[in-house]
Parts: C-alpha cells; sequence; structure tokens
C-alpha cells in the first residue's frame, strides 16, 4: 500500500503563486512516476504535470511555462509550484503515485 498527503493549497488572488506539496509513504518502488492531477466543479479530473523518478517531466497545455513540478526522492516528496495563478485553475488538486494511489486532495482556489 502507499499513502499520499498532499498540502500547500489555499485561496490566492489571481497572479499570485502557491505551492503544493504531496508526501508519499508505504511501498514505495525507487521507479515511479508522480503526477499531479484536478478536478473543478462539473468536470473531469485531468492530469496537471507528472514527472518520473528520473526527472522527466510533462505539463498539460495550459499550464506550460506557469507550474513546474519537482521530487525530492530522498524524503518521497514532490512538488507542484504554480505561478500566475488564474482563477481557471481553481479546482481540487491531487497527487497520484504510478498511476495507481490518489491522495485526498487539497483544494486550490483563484480569485480573481
Amino acid at each position: 500500500q502507499v499513502q499520499l498527503v498532499e498540502s500547500g493549497g489555499g485561496l490566492v488572488q489571481a497572479g499570485g503563486s502557491l505551492r503544493l506539496s504531496c508526501a508519499v509513504s508505504g511501498s514505495i518502488s525507487s521507479r515511479n512516476t508522480m503526477g499531479w492531477y484536478r478536478q473543478a466543479p462539473g468536470k473531469q479530473r485531468e492530469l496537471v504535470a507528472s514527472i518520473t523518478s528520473g526527472g522527466s517531466t510533462n505539463f498539460a497545455d495550459s499550464v506550460k511555462g506557469r507550474f513546474t513540478i519537482s521530487r525530492d526522492n530522498a524524503k518521497n516528496t514532490v512538488f507542484l509550484q504554480m505561478s500566475s495563478l488564474k482563477p481557471e485553475d481553481t479546482a481540487v488538486y491531487y497527487c497520484r503515485y504510478n498511476l495507481a494511489y490518489w491522495g485526498r486532495g487539497t483544494q486550490v482556489t483563484v480569485s480573481s
């Protein structure tokens, strides 16, 4: 079993920044892919960004140039740095491990 706990969400004005963290524990493989997803009200959950254990990253077009993803393998933690936030970034953000395990999510609200 793998447990994921997200933190760092909150309310921010448009143009602001937030940094999300996801702490992973349990039966973790040294080779893994971590992802951040989000789900806005009435919409499907979508991939925001992902990072492999080797450091390869992938971003949704809507966040390219504004969000960065990073990880601390020693601490089993993945981060999502969000800048130039827009109201349309408002969603619950979820962390995912190896396309199998999900965290409970953290709310991000961007006011206009």
